[in-house]
């Protein structure tokens, strides 16, 4: 049966209902795009990706879909591309219940790999686990064990890689949250194990959702700061001359205005035929007289730099960004 997402308004916000389907045009422009959480992107075939928390305030996190566009307007939502009677070892550590949460999606060597947090953190450790692809919009298969497991103060959530072209290396980025623990892996050449684990300090106002990206030989370590369900929550980021540091705290790029709280878990991505870089992000979407929508909705605005590389403050808009095709 095909179900589409429809506005729904109440009390002057716009809502938009959970009900679409794989192949279904979801969003034809302006922020926000569509209900979810946690963003990674990454361009293939001509389109851009996105790869959400499927979290709209309705439903339980337990399946991942992706949303592709040709020109950053117009969203068609393909899926469920992994759900959680696809991963045989997630029930293991005997929790009753289990979500997925916050998919980094990482691409090399004509494959693509599906990084992806299991919670809940509690009596058992949260986990990182992956799956391996052929296509952006799947199907994926799971490696069949965790990459990494939680504990000790460290909460193995929110998995980002990054490849780092001049040294050859890749790295896994993971962590944060109850004990703000930043952890970085280097992972091996098949990019479903773990190498070792690379001592890293923890960056200034770290909390979690962490996103490393370079630009003109500069690496930007940019991460959530602040409690994910109210307008604390934010972005900010480190320079360093190295994928792991040191860094130097830069500050804040992205906070909360009276309208929309809790702007975070991010990425950052470039039009490469333009040279355009964008910011995609979530957020409350036009709160009123403090009470939240629903659900968190991802975004995207325009990311830009000064004349030395810095990042320089984020403006949320409603009307999102211009076309731009690939």
């Amino acid at each position: 049966m095909i179900k589409i997402i429809s506005p729904l308004l109440i009390a002057g916000v716009v809502l938009f209902l959970p009900f679409c389907v794989e192949g279904q045009v979801v969003s034809t422009g302006g922020n926000p795009l569509f209900p979810g959480a946690d963003p990674d992107i990454t361009i293939s075939n001509g389109k851009y990706w996105i790869y959400p928390t499927n979290k709209t305030g309705f439903d339980t996190p337990n399946e991942f879909y992706a949303y592709s566009s040709p020109d950053l307007r117009t969203w068609t939502k393909e899926g469920p591309i992994l759900s959680l009677d696809q991963i045989q070892w997630i029930g293991a550590d005997g929790a009753p219940k289990h979500f997925l949460w916050a998919p980094g999606i990482f691409q090399k060597n004509g494959k693509f790999y599906l990084y992806y947090a299991v919670g809940p953190q509690g009596k058992t450790p949260s986990r990182v686990g992956v799956a391996v692809g052929t296509s952006p919009d799947g199907p994926f298969l799971d490696s069949g064990q965790p990459l990494v497991t939680g504990g000790h103060g460290f909460e193995a959530i929110d998995p980002m890689v990054f490849d780092d072209t001049k040294n050859g290396k890749v790295y896994l980025y993971a962590g944060g949250s109850a004990g703000s623990k930043l952890r970085v892996y280097e992972l091996n050449p098949d990019l479903v194990s773990i190498a070792k684990e690379i001592p890293v300090e923890n960056p200034t106002n770290f909390t979690e959702g962490v996103y490393m990206t370079e630009r003109n030989g500069i690496y930007y370590l940019s991460y959530s700061h602040g409690h994910w369900d109210n307008n604390t929550y934010s972005v900010h980021y480190c320079m360093a001359p190295s994928p792991i540091g040191p860094w130097t705290y830069k500050g804040p790029i992205l906070t909360s205005t009276d309208k929309d709280w809790g702007p975070g878990h991010h990425a950052f991505f470039q039009n490469p035929k333009t040279g355009q870089w964008y910011i995609v992000y979530h957020r409350w979407n036009n709160v009123v007289d403090g009470k939240k929508p629903p659900c968190r909705s991802v975004c995207i605005d325009l990311l830009e730099f000064d004349q030395n590389g810095n990042i320089l403050p984020v403006k949320m808009t409603d009307t999102g960004v211009e076309p731009s095709p690939l």
